[in-house]
């Protein structure tokens, strides 16, 4: 016993060493006061021998509940323990009360119906919306946060009790009142599965009847969105019946705002023949997820992979593309690249259409020279899945926004959405975010930064909002050369020098020198890019190689035609 509670205190205090600030206390904290309270009250001469480590228990599961958010399995067994101690503070320290013991068994049923309700509320999950016939609505899962939050109020008002030798008539009326909450929460998942299990019936006849002609298959982390988002105004421009097939809850209620198009909810391989209905032609992939391959089975469709960006990254040559038919790229550039890094394709495979998503995008109709006061959008990347795959530029952003102040310059900040993933990347955010503010009220420069930039703007907006732009490796280098205005790109993967060999679009902008973490170039680029901009002529070559050599005023009709040919 005393090695195991030693091993959970050290456990938990290595934990609570590496928890960044505000960070959740773990529950083990919980259990091991739990313990301790549990066995004071066993050999200690009064009750308050446990009440330090009980309260010092609840206090750390209260700290874990901030915010409403309960994770049922990780506190469990604290609070069967502190329920332990009540009994035994009444069995030892007097005599004991029935209903207080009473109280200690209705609670400890409760708390331990947790995990029950938990894999019940799992199986309650939305099968479609937007879909008629299918009888399904997209419920939300039976709130069991709030079950166990209310548990947790009937442990302490046990402890109480306990502590107080208050009746423990409280402590039942309060444990048979959480009892019961949970039994209705229990009952109300039930029905939901049920409802969910009828609609399961009837969704191939329901998408038989809608005779969708093609199908979108997205799976992705959340907040994510942005990667479908891109491309649903394009695919409803198709003008042909379709549906977006999601594979987890997440996905399926951040769809569901996004579109008006039917949205199916299939989790496993082995619910998807429901979903395959005969009027299918073609599946559309916006990016590479694993679950992919779920559809790709299918061998009656055709397969296209649209991805949500064009970049040199290394997921932008993934040998997977190969598993699809055919793989729609921006321009000649994307299909060059595979061969470049030994990914052999044949070239029916790829079919060039441009990025339709530009299409909104300004042109420059001037040299940078003559703009009084540019504004410089900073678009930096993230950190990626892999080692590989990280080029963020977020580390030394700081000194590079500092720089473009400091020559009177505005700036729109608008970071990749998964740099929050990164605790580091989103310091370096906020610390970007506070300089560019308290110059704002300081000088009155017009900066954008925050949901402004990042939420009420699309990219195109923020492209068109700027004379310029500082990225690193990231697709928005690509869209940004629609415009033919001029760009830095920050080297951190590689030195400079061997940057545009690595990355062939720097050919078209000007490189900062950001590898192993320090910053070298800064004023000749930046001199280049606000001044004489040498590279001029350049971008405006290189964007119908990456871009595609389609006319203006037809631009986004490229995709579309190509598209409909397999429809």
């Amino acid at each position: 016993m005393y090695r195991w509670v030693r091993s959970r205190f050290a456990g938990w205090l290595a934990e609570a060493r590496t928890s960044a600030a505000g960070a959740r206390l773990p529950a083990s904290g919980a259990e091991v006061m739990a313990l301790a309270a549990l066995l004071l009250a066993a050999v200690g001469n009064s009750r308050l021998w446990a009440l330090l480590p009980a309260a010092l228990a609840l206090g750390l599961l209260a700290w874990t509940w901030r915010g409403g958010s309960v994770s049922a399995e990780t506190s469990v067994v604290a609070r069967i323990l502190l329920l332990a101690c009540a009994y035994v503070l009444g069995a030892v320290h007097g005599s004991l009360d029935p209903a207080l013991a009473g109280g200690v068994a209705v609670a400890a049923l409760a708390v331990l119906s947790e995990p029950l309700l938990a894999a019940v509320s799992d199986a309650v999950y939305p099968v479609s919306a937007n879909l008629s016939g299918s009888g399904s609505r997209p419920d939300r899962r039976p709130n069991t946060s709030r079950v166990a939050l209310v548990n947790g109020g009937a442990v302490l008002v046990v402890l109480v009790c306990a502590f107080t030798n208050i009746s423990g008539v409280i402590a039942l009326a309060a444990a048979s009142a959480t009892l019961g909450l949970a039994l209705f929460t229990g009952l109300q998942a039930l029905t939901r599965v049920r409802a969910r299990r009828s609609s399961e019936t009837k969704l191939h006849a329901a998408l038989t009847a809608y005779e969708p002609v093609f199908l979108v298959h997205w799976d992705a982390p959340a907040g994510t969105a942005y990667q479908l988002a891109m491309w649903l105004p394009y695919l409803e421009r198709l003008g042909k019946k379709f549906f977006v097939l999601v594979r987890s809850q997440t996905t399926f209620h951040e769809v569901v705002g996004l579109t008006k198009a039917p949205v199916v909810l299939r989790m496993g391989l082995n619910q998807l023949d429901d979903v395959i209905s005969p009027s299918l032609r073609a599946a559309f992939y916006v990016n590479t997820a694993t679950m992919n391959n779920h559809v790709v089975r299918y061998t009656n469709l055709t397969h296209i992979q649209l991805n949500h960006g064009d970049s040199d990254k290394v997921p932008s040559h993934n040998p997977v593309f190969r598993v699809y038919d055919k793989n729609f790229v921006a321009g000649q550039a994307a299909i060059d690249r595979f061969a470049a890094n030994g990914v052999s394709m044949p070239a029916e495979m790829f079919t060039i259409v441009g990025r339709p998503q530009v299409e909104n995008v300004a042109i420059a109709t001037g040299p940078i020279a003559s703009v009084a006061n540019p504004r410089v959008l900073y678009a930096p990347t993230w950190a990626g899945f892999y080692a590989d795959s990280n080029y963020s530029s977020l580390l030394v952003g700081y000194d590079i926004v500092k720089a473009l102040v400091a020559r009177g310059c505005s700036v729109v900040f608008r970071p990749h959405p998964y740099s929050r993933r990164s605790a580091e990347l989103t310091r370096e955010c906020e610390r970007i975010r506070t300089l560019l503010a308290g110059d704002r009220r300081a000088s009155g420069r017009p900066h954008v930064l925050g949901a402004e930039a990042e939420v009420a703007m699309t990219v195109a907006d923020c492209f068109n909002a700027s004379d310029a732009m500082v990225s690193d490796v990231s697709s928005v280098v690509a869209e940004y050369l629609y415009s033919e205005k001029p760009f830095v790109m920050v080297a951190v993967s590689v030195p400079a020098d061997q940057f545009p060999e690595a990355f062939p679009i720097a050919r078209a902008g000007y490189v900062i020198d950001a590898y192993g973490g320090r910053l070298q170039g800064l004023d000749a680029a930046l001199d280049d890019l606000l001044g004489s901009d040498p590279l001029a002529a350049t971008r405006r070559e290189l964007k119908k190689y990456y871009l595609g050599d389609i006319p203006a005023d037809r631009y986004a009709q490229r995709f579309l035609d190509e598209a409909s040919r397999y429809l």
